[in-house]
């Protein structure tokens, strides 16, 4: 019984880390983007659509 416990701990740990790195990595890359821009002056980042080839404002 408490092996089972310990295994949904450690399962429950794992997927949390998981989310808390990504998170970061989310908000890392947003930061480095503001960050161009503000050295650039521009107003924001334009990204293309690749089934239209239009350009657009860069979504976070």
């Amino acid at each position: 019984m408490q092996l089972i416990f310990f295994a949904v701990v450690a399962v429950a740990g794992y997927v949390g880390y998981r989310s808390l790195v990504r998170e970061a990595e989310r908000v890392t890359k947003r930061m480095e983007r503001a960050r161009q821009e503000a050295a650039n002056g521009s107003m924001g980042t334009l990204v293309k659509d690749p089934k239209t080839g239009e350009y657009r404002l860069a979504k976070d």
